[in-house]
């Protein structure tokens, strides 16, 4: 599959809570967490589950950038 989002990060699932609708997913990658909120429906879709191996695909409009002093 071809995306033009170039934010993409591989990782691996480390939780998932289903909701009714929405489903939250954690994932690790390296020594940084990403938390994503999507549908149920997309979750089951894509047979997510813990311990698998996923891209995230950031595509935003804004990023903020912070710098420890």
């Amino acid at each position: 599959m071809s995306i033009s989002a170039r934010n993409q990060i591989k990782g691996k699932i480390t939780g998932i809570v289903m909701g009714d609708v929405m489903s939250e997913v954690t994932i690790r990658a390296g020594q940084n967490v990403i938390d994503a909120v999507i549908t149920r429906r997309s979750a089951e879709e894509l047979k997510l589950k813990k311990g698998d191996t996923v891209i995230a695909v950031i595509k935003a409009t804004e990023v903020m950038v912070s710098k420890e002093k």
